[in-house]
C-alpha cells in the first residue's frame, strides 16, 4: 500500500482521469514522485469500476482502491446490505474479508466485526477505507480466517465466509472445490459459532450445496436486474429440520422475496388452454427459476402455466409482487403468420423454443424495441408460436 497516492494532489488527478485512456496513463511517465505510471492506472480503474457497484466508497474522500480482481470480485453495495440483515447476535467474523465492503456492512448491524485476510496489503487497504468512512467497530487480522478462528480463544455468534473456487471447473463445481473448504472445516466452525453463513456462485447447484453442507436452515438466491449474483447458505447449529429456500430480487433498492420449504417444491399447478390478447404474460426472475419451484411459482401467484418445460405464466390480471417481467399480449401468431409480418420489431426472448434469439432475429429480419418483445415459446398442445406483447414491468 502506497500512501503517498493518498495525497490531495494524486487524489484529484485520480478523480479528472476516469475517463481518460488508463492505457496511455499506464504506458507514460508517472508525473508524481515516488508513485508508478501502473499505480495510477490501478487506483483509476478500480475507482471507475466501484462507481455503481460501490458507490458509498465511490463518493468518499481518500479511499484507496486494490487491484482491478479484487474490485470485480467483491460484493456489491446492495447485496452486502442484503446479507448483513442476516447476522445474528453482537459479534461476527469474516474469515475471507477481502476489500472488506460485507464486513463494512455487518458493521452496521452487528456491535463488533473482526475482519481477516490473508493478503497483508489488501487487509491494510481494507483497514484504511474503515477509518475513510469512521466504521470504528471492525478489527483488522492480517491473517488466514479458518487458522486464525482454530487458534483464538474467541467465540463468535456469526462467521461470515466467501470462499473462491481454486481452480475452473466448468458449469459444475462442488464446496470441496474452494478455499476455505468449508465442508471439511464444517464442524471445527461450529464450535466457535452458533451461525455460519456462506457465500457462493450461483453456479452451485442447491442439492449438491446440500449434500456436502450440514444443518442449513436457509438458502438465499440473490438476484439483481434477472441476474443471480449469489447464494447465501445460513447454517445453524442442531438444525435438523425442513430447509428454507428465498429467492431474493432487489432492483433500484426495492427487495421482492419468494420463498418456501423445500418439501413444498414439487406442487402441482394448472396450466391454460389457451391465451388470449389482452392477457397478461408472466416471466419469472432469475432467481426463482434458480430455487427449482417452478410449480409453485403458479400456484403462489395464483397464475396459469403455459406448457410443463415453459416457465412463463399468464393471468387477466396485474400483480406488481411478481418477481419478474411481466407483459401485455398483444397478439399471438403462429410462425407463418409472423412471415408473413414486415418491419419487425421487439427484443426477442425464447422459451423452451427450438432456436436461439440471434438466428430468430436473423431470419425474420427483427429490429431491435425499447418496450415491445417477441416471445418464441411453446404452450400446452406442444404448439410453437410467438407472443406479441409490451412490458408493463421489468423486475
Amino acid at each position: 500500500m502506497n500512501n503517498k497516492l493518498l495525497a490531495k494532489a494524486i487524489q484529484d488527478y485520480i478523480s479528472a482521469n476516469l475517463n481518460a485512456d488508463v492505457n496511455q496513463i499506464a504506458l507514460a511517465k508517472s508525473p508524481f514522485e515516488g508513485i508508478t505510471a501502473a499505480e495510477l492506472a490501478t487506483q483509476i480503474i478500480s475507482k471507475k469500476k466501484s462507481e455503481k457497484k460501490l458507490p458509498t466508497w465511490f463518493n468518499t474522500d481518500d479511499i484507496y482502491y486494490p487491484a482491478v480482481l479484487s474490485i470485480e470480485q467483491t460484493s456489491s453495495e446492495i447485496t452486502a446490505k442484503y446479507k448483513s440483515k442476516l447476522a445474528k447476535g453482537d459479534t461476527l467474523i469474516d474469515i475471507t474479508g477481502g476489500f472488506g465492503i460485507d464486513s463494512y456492512y455487518f458493521s452496521q448491524k452487528v456491535k463488533a466485526v473482526t475482519h481477516c485476510e490473508i493478503n497483508p496489503e489488501l487487509s491494510a487497504i481494507a483497514q484504511h477505507n474503515a477509518q475513510a468512512l469512521h466504521a470504528t467497530n471492525i478489527e483488522f487480522k492480517a491473517e488466514d480466517g479458518v487458522a486464525y478462528i482454530q487458534t483464538s480463544d474467541k467465540t463468535f455468534d456469526t462467521i461470515y465466509v466467501d470462499p473462491a473456487r481454486r481452480a475452473e471447473k466448468g458449469k459444475v463445481f462442488m464446496l470441496k472445490d474452494c478455499t476455505p473448504d468449508i465442508s471439511s472445516n464444517l464442524e471445527n466452525l461450529l464450535e466457535k459459532s452458533s451461525r455460519i453463513i456462506v457465500k457462493t456462485a450461483p453456479l452451485l447447484d442447491i442439492s449438491a450445496g446440500l449434500s456436502e453442507l450440514k444443518q442449513v436452515s436457509e438458502i438465499h438466491i440473490v438476484s439483481i436486474k434477472n441476474e443471480c449474483k449469489e447464494l447465501l447458505w445460513i447454517i445453524d447449529k442442531g438444525y435438523n429440520g425442513d430447509t428454507k429456500i428465498i429467492a431474493v430480487t432487489l432492483n433500484n433498492w426495492i427487495e421482492k422475496d419468494f420463498s418456501f420449504y423445500r418439501s413444498s417444491s414439487n406442487a402441482s399447478v394448472q396450466f391454460t388452454d389457451n391465451l388470449n390478447i389482452g392477457d397478461y404474460l408472466y416471466e419469472p426472475d432469475a432467481a426463482l427459476l434458480k430455487s427449482g419451484a417452478f410449480n409453485l411459482i403458479g400456484t403462489t401467484y395464483s397464475l396459469l402455466k403455459l406448457h410443463p418445460q415453459t416457465q412463463l405464466f399468464s393471468a387477466t390480471t396485474i400483480n406488481k409482487d411478481f418477481p419478474g417481467r411481466i407483459f401485455k399480449i398483444e397478439a399471438i401468431l403462429t410462425t407463418g403468420e409472423l412471415k408473413k409480418q414486415e418491419n419487425l420489431k421487439g427484443n426477442v426472448i425464447v422459451r423452451n423454443y427450438p432456436a436461439k434469439p440471434e438466428d430468430l432475429v436473423k431470419k425474420y429480419k427483427i429490429k431491435p424495441d425499447r418496450d415491445q418483445f417477441l416471445i418464441f415459446t411453446k404452450v400446452g398442445n406442444d404448439e410453437n408460436i410467438v407472443v406479441k406483447a409490451s412490458i408493463i414491468q421489468y423486475y
